[in-house]
């Protein structure tokens, strides 16, 4: 199959209320421009150099997503264009997302990153520290960054039962935070589900889902 039609296979089984990010990592402009002429508008890449030198190539009505781990002396890279940071897991990150913003005159949507897995190697933050974050006055200061919503990578495992735990976890973070909106905390997007476990995730809850392999095929 095509890219197109793996990518439109996929998007017939989601749901309206959940959005899709195709997982552009490592993969050609050619492979991209094949999703976005089949109408596909937001990408996800984990390395800012990557995203940014696509951002140049291809048309200027994508929607760019920094799905990987970031380092603060990379943001200003991606400031000007990005759309959506996921994984955002310390306040000093946040800070510097904020500063970024602010030098180029825009507000940038962040993810918090929840730690939910079993794995010790995964980022995250946990409840305690989620809360203390958003309790923070340094939070409630910063006026270039929204905060709309919070994702989380389950354990890498063939235990649906333990996948669903996790998802099921995180969507109870997500509804608690509902009862605290303010200026820049707009919880509206909860980003779970990966490839292989996206349907446990949406029957969880989710509202956005990271989908790559099962686009644009394996990676070498």
């Amino acid at each position: 199959m095509s890219i197109a039609e793996n990518l439109l296979s996929i998007k017939s089984t989601l749901p309206e209320h959940v959005t899709l990010v195709a997982v552009s990592k490592t993969k050609p402009v050619s492979d991209l421009m094949q999703a976005y002429d089949a109408g596909q508008r937001i990408f996800g890449e984990n390395k800012i150099q990557e995203m940014a030198e696509k951002w140049e190539e291809m048309p200027k009505d994508i929607q760019w997503q920094m799905i990987g781990h970031v380092q603060s002396n990379k943001v200003k890279f991606m400031a000007p264009f990005v759309n959506l940071i996921h994984g955002v897991d310390s306040l000093k990150l946040l800070q510097e997302i904020d500063k970024q913003a602010k030098k180029n005159d825009r507000t940038i949507d962040c993810l918090l990153q929840i730690h939910i897995a079993e794995e010790e190697t995964k980022f995250g933050l946990n409840e305690e520290e989620l809360k203390e974050l958003l309790c923070s006055t340094t939070f409630h200061e910063m006026k270039n960054i929204k905060v709309s919503g919070i994702m989380g990578m389950a354990t890498f495992t063939d235990n649906k039962e333990q996948i669903k735990k996790e998802f099921t976890h995180l969507k109870s973070i997500f509804d608690k935070l509902q009862d605290s909106k303010e200026d820049n905390l707009q919880p509206k997007t909860l980003s779970m589900g990966m490839s292989g476990d996206y349907q446990i995730a949406i029957d969880c809850g989710s509202t956005m889902v990271r989908i790559g392999s099962s686009i644009f095929g394996g990676r070498n």
